[in-house]
């Protein structure tokens, strides 16, 4: 687990697996250990207006704050109903997938807390995971049972629904299940023009990437198959597209693997950026989105490269 930035150009620890990655690396841009001391890092969400990076530290039950222009890390909120994944709806608020409370919710500007969904069809949901928002406003949620399966991420429960990934409307609030057949979904992220939903299915062995055609009304989804079918030993979690469509993929299990993982959108792995810890999730942020946030186990790392990161809930043409 022992980490030393690199101090020689360029970081070997950002490998191309393909010749089409060479052009997102940056020969000057080395990984950054911006903190660490968490029990189980997730869920990073990027706050441009305000320069700072939030992320979910599960077991400890809080969600931490990294400011960009003097480098502090504060906590955010404590208790945080072992909050997991974030992201951020059109209108800046902050979007909560929460394991304590088997809910996603909604921070409104002025702090106050409203729960977007906590029951579907009377039954409680089991732990909501990742989430993302669409550009028609509409927010949509992975959840599977990892926050009920004990008292380490959440509270022990039995399961009252199938591991579903929904889709609640942002004018309305109905919610639907848009995917029913995905064992323990994970990491969700939309390609940059919407037409594609990829979905890490947990549950099978290997687990893999599937990936989903977007309806044209933008509500349903059809045409599931493999994006990538993991080898032994590979264990993607959550993930996020840049604008030209590449997948970047938090990565592990074991030295080999752990880090992030870029695919084309082809589903060709193209790069790796290797970490001492394996990754969970990422997010794109900084001033032009080019650098890439990393929640690794017990830190969180950070990349600049040579990219943007596609900017969610606003479609790209």
């Amino acid at each position: 687990m022992s980490w030393q930035p690199a101090t020689r150009y360029p970081d070997p620890a950002v490998r191309a697996l393909d010749s089409r990655f060479a052009k997102y690396m940056i020969f000057s841009a080395a990984i950054e250990r911006l903190a660490s001391g968490m029990r189980w890092a997730e869920g990073p969400v990027w706050f441009g207006d305000q320069r700072c990076l939030l992320w979910s530290d599960i077991p400890n039950n809080r969600v931490m704050r990294w400011d960009e222009p003097s480098g502090n890390v504060t906590v955010f909120r404590r208790p945080s109903n072992f909050a997991n994944g974030h992201t951020r709806d059109r209108q800046g608020r902050l979007l909560t997938c929460e394991h304590g409370s088997r809910s996603v919710t909604r921070t409104e500007h002025d702090g106050r807390v409203t729960v977007i969904l906590d029951r579907f069809q009377g039954k409680r949901l089991n732990s909501p995971n990742d989430i993302v928002v669409k550009s028609d406003d509409s927010i949509w949620f992975t959840d599977p049972p990892f926050g009920i399966l004990g008292h380490y991420e959440g509270y022990k429960a039995e399961p009252e629904l199938p591991t579903n990934v929904y889709r609640v409307d942002g004018h309305t609030g109905q919610a639907t299940v848009v995917a029913s057949g995905v064992s323990r979904p994970n990491g969700l992220c939309f390609s940059p023009d919407e037409r594609h939903l990829y979905v890490v299915e947990s549950g099978t062995s290997p687990p893999q990437i599937r990936v989903f055609d977007v309806s044209d009304g933008g509500d349903q989804l059809f045409n599931d198959h493999v994006f990538y079918r993991c080898e032994v030993g590979e264990r993607p979690d959550g993930f996020r597209c840049d604008v030209d469509g590449n997948l970047w993929a938090g990565w592990g299990m074991g030295e080999a693997n752990d880090g992030v993982r870029v695919f084309a959108p082809d589903g060709t792995p193209i790069g790796h950026v290797s970490l001492p810890e394996r990754c969970a999730n990422l997010c794109f942020g900084g001033v032009a989105r080019n650098r890439l946030f990393m929640t690794a186990s017990q830190s969180v790392y950070a990349l600049y490269v040579n990219t943007q990161g596609a900017q969610e809930g606003m479609k790209i043409s």
